[in-house]
């Protein structure tokens, strides 16, 4: 087991309580450095990194070819607004764009939750542009996750996120995911958009099932609503694709990422297709650090490192790996009700006296050195670097194993 904080690390984790709003539960520790797959506290304990941040360090921790990157373009330019072009956000967006295999246009931001909000002004104002007064709904779905801002907590159709914050902005209605029948009914004359996740993240690592996509498609073409992919967590390789709509051979209409297209740099891109690329003009829509050149630098060398056939078949194998390596372990404590999920973006499904305590489990599991995440109270979460190696992802189910034998024993 880890060593406990030593009175360095207590009294900053004392002055964190003490000066952050306190919105987060933050672990009992205080990370310093990390290389690969693997972190170390100020204390020298080691863990094995198997949640990267929530999906972000997608190359790991001090990727030399990242770190170069940022290096060069720190002693260049690091901000500008967009007043002005720089290179590295031109070259990013074109780079997008061809990767993207639908889009026509980019937008930048920051964040995840800043890239849906793009969406749903996008929707709002196409459908201000293009349909009937009365067709500005937008369809989500239940167990989603966008964002934390106003518009982006209400279109996320958890309640626990939005309880508090009312009156909630109007024009959002929650479908039920994976039931075709039951969530093309509610697309009608009203939907001006429909917004999904081909892989629900914080909705405990929910694939969309084959076909629910397309019906999406197809209803939303039949009322002339635009199809939004939510492409945050599961984007820029994750599911081992670089996009994992493309699992289903869907195009959207748009598309947000971020998350792994910055590898821990903060960046947040909208993609359009000829449909919308047109519809957020001038004035109409802005964001001060968008396009940042540090970020853009960082995130044209991590989308070509990613976008490889080697690379992606290298993600897909390494998720089959720890999805056996998860079966095995649940073979042995029986744990876990099913273990789901596409490429590096696993969940494990807790059952029988774990049910219901995967945060309590997070925190067990780090105690042994491992980092790993949930998604709701009954799913651990597995979202590690994209390019772990063999051994690191060996090490860190060795941990998962000890944990609970541990847990088991006592």
């Amino acid at each position: 087991m880890i060593r406990p904080p030593s009175a360095a690390s207590a009294a900053l984790i004392e002055a964190g309580r003490r000066y952050y709003v306190p919105n987060y539960a933050q672990r009992e520790m205080i990370l310093d450095h990390g290389e690969g797959s693997r972190l170390w506290d100020i204390d020298g304990n080691e863990y094995i990194d198997l949640g990267a941040g929530i999906a972000v360090s997608c190359l790991g921790h001090q990727d030399p070819e990242l770190v170069a990157a940022l290096n060069a373009q720190a002693h260049k330019l690091w901000h500008t607004s967009n007043v002005y072009f720089t290179e590295p956000a031109i070259r990013l967006a074109e780079e997008l764009v061809n990767a993207s295999g639908f889009a026509a246009r980019a937008f930048f931001c920051n964040s995840g939750a800043e890239a849906n909000e793009a969406m749903i002004k996008l929707a709002r104002r196409y459908a201000t542009q293009h349909l009937a007064p009365e067709q500005r709904e937008i369809l989500t779905f239940q167990g989603s996750f966008h964002g934390r801002t106003l518009a982006t907590v209400t279109a996320t159709a958890q309640p626990k996120y939005q309880e508090g914050f009312e009156p909630l902005p109007g024009g959002f209605k929650y479908g039920p995911f994976n039931d075709v029948a039951g969530a093309c009914a509610m697309i009608d004359e009203r939907t001006c958009a429909v917004l999904v996740e081909p892989v629900q993240g914080e909705g405990g690592i929910m694939p969309a099932d084959p076909g629910f996509l397309a019906a999406l498609r197809e209803a939303c073409d039949r009322v002339g609503a635009l199809l939004l992919f939510d492409e945050v967590q599961t984007g820029v390789g994750r599911t081992g694709r670089l996009f994992a709509h493309q699992w289903d051979g869907v195009l959207p209409d748009a598309m947000s990422m971020a998350k792994a297209l910055g590898g821990g740099m903060p960046i947040g891109a909208m993609l359009c297709a000829p449909k919308t690329a047109g519809v957020l003009t001038v004035g109409s829509h802005g964001s001060t650090y968008g396009g940042n050149p540090l970020a853009c630098a960082v995130a044209r060398v991590i989308l070509r490192r990613i976008n490889r056939p080697q690379m992606l078949e290298a993600i897909e194998r390494q998720g089959a790996r720890l999805r056996a390596g998860l079966e095995a372990l649940n073979a042995r404590h029986g744990v876990f009700a099913e273990v789901r999920g596409r490429g590096l973006m696993i969940g494990a499904e807790l059952c029988g006296a774990w049910a219901g305590r995967a945060g309590e489990l997070t925190e067990q599991a780090r105690l042994d050195g491992l980092l790993v995440l949930q998604a709701g109270p009954n799913v651990l979460r597995f979202v590690p670097p994209l390019n772990i190696s063999d051994a690191e992802l060996d090490e860190g189910l060795k941990r998962l194993n000890i944990t609970f034998d541990r847990l088991l024993d006592a």
